[in-house]
């Protein structure tokens, strides 16, 4: 018997999200971290942000700050943890063009 659910399908949640930006604050929350660490962090990381009278992060940038967030919480220093997540995203970007050609 076919039910409802049976026409759904998987939804690719981070395609949905791809051109939203969240606000300093709102990158805070979600990461829980304070200002002064996200505001540091940006500076030390050269993360990528936007606007002008309010700075935003794209969903780039808030993977970047949770990565930096594991890091720390997994005792790695700040500039570890920086290394740790370029070396991450690097071998997921190498993977994902291996995979499509």
């Amino acid at each position: 018997m076919v039910t409802n659910a049976d026409l759904l399908e998987p939804v690719d949640v981070r395609e949905h999200l791809a051109g939203l930006e969240l606000t300093l604050g709102q990158v805070c929350q979600v990461a829980g971290i304070s200002k002064m660490q996200l505001d540091y962090w940006t500076q030390k990381a050269a993360i990528v942000t936007h606007g002008r009278k309010q700075r935003t992060y794209d969903m780039t940038a808030v993977e970047t700050v949770l990565l930096i967030k594991q890091a720390k919480d997994r005792g790695l220093s700040l500039s570890a943890a920086i290394t740790a997540v370029d070396e991450f995203q690097h071998r997921r970007a190498d993977g994902a063009a291996r995979a499509e050609g």
